[in-house]
């Protein structure tokens, strides 16, 4: 228990490999038993506990996100360019992933086992966009949360971080720390949920191996590799791409100026704890002012999520695939646009991207129990792309910051080029 978690996880993967050979054997690919049911229900148990942190996780995580900007000047101009840049990245990110997803067909011919009560006529097929959007305002976010009708919650939860700036001062910090203190709770029994992850994916990695053998991990493997290739062309391309049209400064200075930084993200996972360093590197080695740096980069740590909205995107897409789907331009509308709204709502700590990728599939329609072990299947591998896509994360924060202080006319940027 003393292992890094990602120690702990490849460690389940494999005991749990090997107790789910050893059921497959005995019982002939049809597991069954009392010692088979409580493993098993192992992996249950932990897919409940993501799903119970859900709807509180991101309704705090947004309210006090959206609240936190309209602090002063912070609405206005400067507001304004961070969540243009936001948009814009995560957008890229989740077109990518999208792309290669459907190119690659990392699900197609997968051998995962579903329940077989699976009817794709259950899937929702809004007749239009405009339908998709009428449809994010909900009658009743209470029943919305019930209901875990994810865009409605979503859209509550950013009108009501909005509305929280224009109320009387003494209101807007009574709610203001209200909120801010139920995210930092809903934060807590996020970290303990996936301190559980080991113990999950030992359950559910039995469950898959005894009852559809080795061909899975080919499978996973090919997913893992798309999400990484997907992952590497916004690292490598996009981003530098993006920073040297508006900088017009070899991003190579900027890679260097925080590359501490990325191997912090990476080995933490996490935007939150890493935030401390991201905002050193960039005032220090990059040469941003505190007055950016202090409002983009926390701001990014909670509503921009490059990595994570690639790999919604990517990770529903594959789902879909294994199921034998394809879905059409009004369901992948939905997906694109699930996985921008719900990467904003992401708490900036490891391996919440697990949380939110049930928000995305429950959009498009289908239920928990049916992708459960699809999903579970993917938590095999999460742990590394959980530390690349956060790395991503932090690398995009940094580059909006810098392109920000830019537009706003600072000009001492990287001293190292003054040399």
């Amino acid at each position: 228990m003393k292992l890094k978690l990602h120690w702990q996880v490849l460690i389940a993967m494999f005991c749990g490999a090997v107790v789910g050979v050893i059921f497959q054997l005995v019982y002939n690919a049809k597991p069954s038993g009392w010692l088979y049911t409580l493993i098993i229900s192992l992996g249950t148990i932990f897919i409940r506990l993501l799903r119970m942190v859900i709807v509180p996780l991101i309704f705090t995580s947004i309210v006090s996100g959206v609240s936190s900007v309209g602090k002063g000047k912070n609405i206005g101009r400067l507001g304004l360019k961070t969540f243009f840049y936001y948009m814009i990245t995560s957008i890229f990110a989740i077109l990518i992933g999208l792309m290669l997803t459907n190119l690659i067909h990392p699900g197609y011919g997968a051998n995962i086992p579903i329940t077989n009560d699976f009817n794709p006529e259950n899937l929702k097929t809004p007749g239009s966009p405009v339908q998709i959007l009428i449809r994010m305002i909900p009658l009743n976010p209470i029943k919305a949360a019930s209901t875990g009708d994810m865009l409605g919650i979503i859209f509550f939860s950013i009108f009501l971080g909005v509305v929280l700036t224009k109320v009387k001062p003494q209101t807007q910090d009574f709610l203001k720390k209200f909120f801010d203190s139920s995210f930092e709770v809903m934060m807590k029994i996020t970290e303990f949920v996936i301190k559980l992850l080991p113990i999950g994916v030992f359950g559910l990695i039995v469950k898959a191996v005894s009852t559809a053998g080795f061909d899975l991990f080919k499978v996973v493997g090919k997913y893992m590799l798309t999400v990484c290739a997907g992952l590497s062309i916004h690292l490598l391309i996009i981003l530098p791409l993006i920073f040297y049209l508006f900088t017009r400064i070899n991003p190579i200075y900027h890679f260097k100026a925080m590359a501490s930084t990325m191997i912090t993200a990476f080995s933490t996972s996490s935007s939150n704890a890493t935030l401390p360093l991201t905002m050193r590197s960039v005032e220090k080695n990059v040469g941003v002012s505190n007055k950016i740096s202090s409002f983009v980069l926390p701001l990014g740590a909670t509503v921009n999520m490059d990595g994570t909205a690639l790999y919604e995107c990517a990770g529903v897409i594959f789902i879909s695939q294994v199921l034998g789907l394809h879905l059409g331009f009004a369901q992948q509308f939905i997906v694109v646009l699930t996985a921008l709204l719900a990467s904003i709502g992401c708490a900036g700590i490891p391996s919440a991207g697990l949380v939110v990728i049930f928000i995305v599939t429950q959009a498009v329609g289908f239920k928990d129990v049916d992708v459960g072990v699809i999903i579970g299947t993917m938590l095999a591998v999460d742990r590394p792309l959980d530390m690349f896509r956060t790395m991503v994360n932090v690398f995009s924060d940094s580059v909006g910051t810098t392109i920000i202080a830019k537009s706003e006319g600072e000009t001492n940027l990287y001293p190292e080029l003054k040399k």
